[in-house]
C-alpha cells in the first residue's frame, strides 16, 4: 500500500506486511505514545481492524492486536485507558470514507487470529528506568536492579537490602497501572518455592507506585521490556549509554552522601526495633562497603 493516514495523534503508514506507527508530539498528545515513538505491527500480529463512530465528531480506526502478540499489551492486561490505547487512531469524521478504504485494504491482508505463540511486535529497549514511590527500578536489558529510597520503602524491604533479579531467573512481570489504588510493578520469579508476599510494598521483587511515581508512560514500557526479555528465555543486549552509567543502579560506586543517609535511616529503624543488632551490623556493612 504504502499510504500514509494521519491523525490526530498519530499517523499510520501502510506497508506491504505491516503497519508502521509514528506518534505525534505535542501537550494533547498522551505521554505513553511519546515515549514510544514509533511502532512498527507486522499484518501478522493483528487479528481484526474496526472502525468506530469517536467522540465530538471523529472516527476511530483500530487495529485489534492477537493475545500475546505485543508485550506491551499483555504487561498492560487491559488497564490502558481508551484514550493511552496505542491502536487507536482518532481521524476527523470527514474522512470516514478514506479510513473505511484502508480498513478494508488490511482486513483483506489478515491471515492470522488467535493467541500467539511468540510476541511479534518489539518491546520497548532498554536501558529503561523510572522512580517508584519506594526505590529506583532500572533494566539494563540483561538484569532488573531495585535500589530503595529511605523515604518511602517498607523495614522488610531494607532488610532485604537493593536487589538484582538476571532476566534468566524472571518468568514475567505483574503491572498494576499507578491510576488505580495499589498500583505496582512486581517481577514473578521461575522459582515459586518462596512465595512472595501479598502486599507489593512488603515484596523486595516489587515496587509500588504513588502520587508522580512510577507513571504509565514510564512503568509500562518499562514492564513491557522485562517482560518480553523473560519470555524470550534470553537476554537482550545492553545498550549503553551516558545516561545508563551515570543514573544506573548498578554503578560499582555510589554518592558518600547517599550512603551517608541510608545509614542514619537503619540506625532509626535499629532504635525503633524494626532491624536486629545483627541485621544493623551487617547492613551498615554492606553500605559502607560500597563507598
Amino acid at each position: 500500500m504504502g499510504d500514509v493516514l494521519a491523525g490526530f495523534h498519530a499517523a499510520w503508514e501502510f506497508g506491504s506486511d505491516s503497519v508502521l506507527i509514528r506518534y505525534v508530539r505535542g501537550i494533547r498528545t498522551p505521554k505513553l505514545f511519546q515515549a514510544l515513538g514509533e511502532r512498527r505491527v507486522p499484518l501478522e500480529a493483528v487479528e481484526g481492524v474496526t472502525l468506530t463512530p469517536g467522540k465530538r465528531g471523529t472516527v476511530v480506526l483500530r487495529l485489534e492486536p492477537r493475545p500475546g502478540a505485543d508485550p506491551l499489551m499483555e504487561a498492560a492486561a487491559g488497564q490502558l485507558k481508551e484514550s493511552s490505547d496505542p491502536y487507536r487512531l482518532v481521524l476527523p469524521a470527514e474522512r470516514e470514507t478514506l479510513a473505511e478504504y484502508y480498513a478494508d485494504e488490511l482486513r483483506d491482508r489478515l491471515t492470522e487470529s488467535g493467541p500467539a505463540e511468540r510476541h511479534l511486535v518489539a518491546a520497548p529497549e532498554p536501558p529503561l528506568q523510572f522512580k517508584a514511590y519506594d526505590g529506583k527500578a532500572a533494566f539494563d536489558g540483561t538484569s532488573v536492579a531495585f535500589r530503595w529510597f529511605w523515604t518511602g520503602a517498607s523495614s522488610a524491604k531494607w532488610k532485604a537490602g537493593d536487589q538484582h533479579f538476571p532476566v534468566s531467573e524472571l518468568s514475567g512481570v505483574e503491572w498494576r497501572s499507578p491510576e488505580v489504588f495499589e498500583g505496582h510493578l512486581r517481577l514473578l520469579r521461575r522459582d515459586t518455592t518462596v512465595p512472595a508476599p501479598a502486599q507489593a510494598d512488603q515484596d523486595p521483587a516489587a515496587v509500588v507506585f504513588g502520587l508522580g511515581y512510577g507513571p504509565v508512560h514510564e512503568s509500562l514500557p518499562f514492564a513491557a521490556a522485562v517482560l518480553a526479555a523473560a519470555r524470550d528465555g534470553a537476554a537482550v543486549p545492553a545498550l549503553s549509554s551516558p545516561a545508563a552509567v551515570a543514573g544506573g543502579a548498578t554503578a560499582a560506586r555510589r554518592d558518600p552522601a547517599d550512603i551517608a543517609e541510608r545509614i542514619r535511616h537503619l540506625g532509626e529503624l535499629h532504635q525503633a526495633g524494626l532491624v536486629t543488632d545483627e541485621e544493623f551490623s551487617s547492613k551498615k556493612a554492606e553500605l559502607l562497603a560500597e563507598l
